[in-house]
């Protein structure tokens, strides 16, 4: 079993990544599961270009996007997974910029069939982490779900998560990446 951790943080030893890792603990405690993770703001990824005066391009008749960066290789690998885990902190409510330049895109080409291809029905999880007074980690968790369902994902769970409460949710974070696994495989 693999999953695939598209993670929106900068900072890979920050509060997202931690939340993130602790998922990733659980899913990789189960025996033969693997785990990949890519941190976006390391990946070459422009934002959607909205190519046409339409505001669409090939990613609508497609299911392809035009601009070459890493952006079809992380779409690659995210369905060859059994699972996907999504991790994004959150900036004024919703998700970093470097999670929703991604998602626009992908949920751009997931309109298409080709698109959508190994990707609907997909177990994900989503993780919401909020730095400062936590509030908007909720708010964000919605933004996220929805841009995952209209992708096609089954999202399985959004977990909001915030600093003043990380440490108390690492061991749940870690038990959902176990369920994670349970899911997947009943899905398989």
């Amino acid at each position: 079993m693999k999953a695939m951790l598209i993670c929106g943080s900068r900072n890979p030893d920050g509060q997202t990544a931690r939340a993130a890792g602790a998922v990733m603990k659980g899913f990789l405690s189960m025996p033969k599961n693997s785990a990949e993770l890519a941190f976006l703001p390391d990946l070459k990824l422009e934002r959607c270009r909205q190519c046409e005066d339409s505001g669409w391009g090939l990613c609508r008749h497609e299911g392809r996007c035009v601009i070459e960066d890493d952006f079809a290789g992380l779409v690659d690998k995210i369905r060859h997974a059994d699972a996907a885990v999504f991790a994004t902190p959150v900036y004024y409510s919703d998700l970093s910029e470097s999670m929703r330049a991604f998602t626009d895109r992908l949920r751009r080409i997931c309109t298409h069939e080709t698109g959508n291809m190994s990707i609907r029905g997909k177990p994900a999880v989503g993780l919401c982490v909020a730095g400062g007074g936590g509030g908007g980690a909720p708010a964000c968790c919605v933004s996220l779900e929805r841009v995952l369902g209209t992708c096609g994902f089954d999202v399985l769970d959004m977990v909001p998560v915030r600093r003043q409460n990380l440490k108390a949710k690492l061991k749940s974070l870690e038990t959902i990446g176990q369920w994670l696994t349970e899911q997947a495989s009943a899905i398989r």
